[in-house]
């Protein structure tokens, strides 16, 4: 019962600290808004294309092929590939030279020439590979001619034309935006900043002049600290988890379908900072050394764990520093958990958070045991 009235209290003190309370709700959702949406461009990862034009002039004779041409380009026109036909008097390739087209064809007897413009590579691949696709077609049935004439409107009904580009991702399309990243990312580091307040949970009641009373009343001490633990950890987790449902109803972050797997993560590591603040503030003599310590640590793990901007492949010593990022372990199993599916990707983010909280938490209390007071 002790232990809850600490904690309750704790929560309480917390909650009361108006300028702390909106340091830690504020802040990452300012800075998740202006990260968000200036490094937008950052995070895409299609290309844009816009109507592609082409310029095409037909000197055949052979009436068939242009027939068959004619109901090519209007099955590419849903494709967003636009054909319009030049007049005598227009030089299709100067056309292309000036921008004016992506591309120009001109049919003859013998086949197809086209002249796209080397500055638009990427609409000159599509001109170049739907053509390619309905020459082979048409090679195709000129063939079914020689054997059956009958079964020449299979080669060209059998497969729907409706749309000539079709792309296939080998990997998921589903992949974080700018939004979804500093969603993830500010509020696993707001969670590592909890570091921040534990380094202040007994150093506090020292500094208030409170230790004493604290000793003397009948709460054992390992009472006292369990309690500032748990209140804590409950004040930091709420924390983040309103910076999770904040970000995700007003800005529209993804989060997954797996949203109580995610707040677990952010549960070990909210328990890891406390721990880490917490072991930090016996380890140094005074708390103003003990904050720069953390602060220190907070500012170097939000750095190499990708806080501020998005860290692309990394190799050798910089890959090395990144993994030790606490960020890393967390940001690494909620995006592999959200766009993934993987739940197994959290077993690695709770060994080492729960793992290194235990050894935290045992160095405190070894220096809790050898103190006369807290």
């Amino acid at each position: 019962m002790n232990i809850f009235n600490i904690a309750f209290m704790e929560i309480k003190r917390d909650f009361r600290d108006i300028r702390t309370l909106v340091f830690m709700l504020a802040f990452p959702i300012v800075l998740m808004l202006v990260l968000g949406t200036a490094l937008s461009n950052a995070f895409t990862t299609s290309i844009p294309i816009k109507n592609v034009d082409v310029l095409y002039k037909d000197s055949s004779t052979e009436g068939e092929f242009s027939n068959y041409f004619n109901e090519f380009i209007k099955a590419a026109n849903h494709s967003g590939v636009h054909f319009k036909k030049a007049t005598n008097d227009v030089n299709g390739e100067n056309e292309v030279k000036r921008n004016r087209y992506d591309g120009y064809v001109v049919i003859q007897n013998n086949g197809i020439k086209l002249f796209i413009n080397e500055g638009n590579s990427v609409e000159g691949s599509i001109i170049q590979g739907m053509l390619t696709t309905f020459v082979d077609k048409y090679n195709v049935a000129a063939e079914v001619v020689k054997i059956d004439p009958s079964k020449v409107k299979e080669v060209f009904s059998n497969h729907s034309h409706e749309n000539y580009i079709k792309d296939t991702s080998i990997s998921s399309n589903k992949q974080p935006g700018s939004m979804d990243y500093y969603a993830i990312a500010m509020t696993t580091m707001i969670a590592l900043y909890g570091a921040m307040s534990a380094s202040n949970l007994i150093s506090g009641e020292r500094v208030r002049k409170t230790a004493d009373r604290l000793i003397v009343s009948p709460i054992r001490k390992s009472e006292i600290f369990i309690g500032k633990i748990v209140g804590s950890i409950v004040v930091n987790f709420l924390c983040a988890t309103v910076i999770v449902f904040f970000s995700k109803f007003f800005f529209d972050a993804d989060w997954g379908s797996h949203l109580w797997l995610v707040l677990l993560v952010i549960l070990t590591e909210v328990l890891f900072a406390i721990s880490f603040g917490l072991a930090i503030s016996y380890l140094t003599k005074t708390s103003a050394s003990s904050r720069v310590i953390i602060l220190i640590v907070v500012q170097l793990s939000s750095f190499f764990g990708g806080a501020y901007f998005k860290l692309g492949d990394t190799s050798g010593i910089l890959e090395f520093i990144t993994k030790l990022s606490p960020l890393t372990w967390a940001n690494t199993a909620i995006s592999k958990i959200i766009y993934a599916d993987d739940l197994s990707a959290a077993v690695p983010a709770f060994t080492f958070n729960i793992g290194l909280s235990l050894l935290f938490l045992l160095m405190a209390t070894i220096s809790l045991r050898r103190r006369e007071g807290l």
